[in-house]
């Protein structure tokens, strides 16, 4: 049983408009890779600070006991990074089984864990966009 415990591995994902996340959550060293890249490293830092707000909110006690590898696909860089961040805010309340973390971070930022359903509007047929129409001349 506790070989079972050490190697506690927690899958989870998230979606934000089209970029979708995976995360992978087990004991560690408290280190965050993003596509294979350490997230000290990601260039943009409005990126790296959104997706280091759910470690960032744990608490060093948290963030220093895990490594998380996020993988994310589609969409644009804000998307997938709002898409990382969801899926590491819930595979953190899943690791910790704490009601206070998920209390806090609904409290925070309610699509944290929640997600924002909204997507692009599909293109009509015979139209330039999903609702713009051709123009009428008369005269």
């Amino acid at each position: 049983m506790s070989e079972q415990q050490a190697n506690k591995i927690i899958i989870t994902s998230a979606r934000r408009k089209m970029a979708r996340a995976q995360c992978q959550l087990t004991e560690g060293k408290g280190r965050v890779f993003v596509n294979g890249v350490p997230i000290e490293l990601i260039p943009i830092e409005m990126i790296r600070l959104k997706i280091m707000e759910p470690l960032l909110l744990a608490g060093e006690s948290l963030a220093s006991k895990i490594d998380a590898r996020i993988y994310t696909f589609g969409g644009g860089i804000m998307g997938q990074a709002d898409a990382a961040r969801m899926a590491l805010a819930r595979a953190l309340v899943k690791f910790s089984d704490s009601k206070e973390l998920e209390e806090l971070y609904k409290q925070y930022d309610r699509t944290m864990l929640a997600g924002d359903p909204r997507e692009t509007e599909s293109e009509k047929w015979m139209r330039y966009s999903a609702r713009r129409w051709r123009q009428k001349a008369y005269r």
